[in-house]
């Protein structure tokens, strides 16, 4: 039985995946990268060591498990699939994947991390018929917040287009600031989902939209205001997480009103966001990765990789 080999090595998180395409199931390793307490990122050149350091592990742990043959391997080489998207922390899973290519004799195939990201959503949202279909997908992360306009490609398995964006600040960035004036670690979407869930009183949001494109720099200077005026964690915690969502949702409004009605496929880290992902559902009927596949992971990377080996 032949496995799929994907590499995803991202500015957060080290991973590789397995793939058997005749029985669907997944193989999946990661790990974090390593963050100093008190900060709120890493510099490329930390990604790129951490990386070096942690990819080995990763395949071999991945390797140990059971699988007969690899038929192909495929890696995130970019962020996104437009000219000049680039970032340094994306060669070591290049050059590791060119690596095991070359010794396996397999072919190679090379994808951005948002294709990985939208196949990983596809998959563990039990709506691969999107494939064949036209859908909004929102890729919404610590690097990128966008709404993505997604045509059945022959060649890429995917055409993207690019609807909306935020225009300053990621969504990931606003809630990894605001986690950090709360004193959580990084990355602290999951701390200041569990904090905001505790705030039961409605909170009022104010967004800033730029026609579909939204700005977030302001929802750090407001959570801060409320931090200084006495508010406690709990509503710091909310208001902010109710104004990524009210800023997607402003994003997914305008789009739809372009493009008509199509389904929305909602992945990222972010949208693992309990609160967030309701108002979608209710909103828009919206459809999520599974919250294991919708951080950085290397297993959309990996179903991409099957479908290429297997085209005729």
């Amino acid at each position: 039985m032949s496995c799929f080999l994907g590499i995803d090595t991202s500015n957060y998180t080290t991973s590789a995946a397995l793939y058997r395409a005749e029985t669907g199931e997944v193989l999946s390793e990661k790990k974090l990268l390593p963050v100093r307490e008190g900060e709120v990122g890493l510099r490329q050149s930390d990604a790129v060591f951490h990386h070096v350091k942690q990819l080995p592990d990763i395949i071999a742990r991945l390797f140990a498990r059971e699988c007969e043959k690899i038929g192909a391997v495929g890696v995130s080489a970019r962020p996104r699939d437009v000219e000049g998207s680039y970032m340094p922390c994306f060669l070591v899973g290049e050059l590791s994947a060119t690596s095991v290519a070359s010794a396996l004799h397999v072919p190679l195939y090379s994808f951005s991390h948002q294709a990985g990201h939208i196949m990983a959503a596809v998959f563990s949202s039990g709506q691969k018929t999107l494939i064949e279909r036209p859908f909004l997908a929102f890729h919404i992360s610590g690097g990128t917040t966008e709404c993505l306009l997604i045509r059945p490609d022959p060649e890429r398995i995917f055409d993207i287009t690019l609807m909306a964006t935020s225009l300053d600040l990621k969504a990931g960035q606003a809630v990894d600031r605001v986690g950090h004036l709360l004193g959580l670690s990084f990355p602290a979407g999951p701390q200041l989902e569990e904090l905001a869930l505790r705030w039961r009183e409605p909170v009022r949001v104010r967004s800033t939209m730029k026609g579909a494109d939204c700005c977030l720099s302001g929802v750090e200077n407001q959570c801060r205001q409320l931090l200084s005026k006495g508010a406690p964690p709990e509503q710091v915690a909310r208001y902010c997480i109710e104004a990524v969502g009210t800023a997607v949702m402003g994003m997914a409004d305008a789009v739809l009103s372009q493009v008509g009605q199509l389904p929305i496929l909602c992945a990222g880290g972010v949208m693992s966001n309990s609160i967030i992902r309701d108002a979608m559902q209710k909103r828009y009927g919206a459809f999520f990765a599974a919250p294991a596949f919708s951080s950085d992971n290397a297993c959309g990377t990996a179903i991409l990789t099957s479908m290429k080996a297997v085209k005729p």
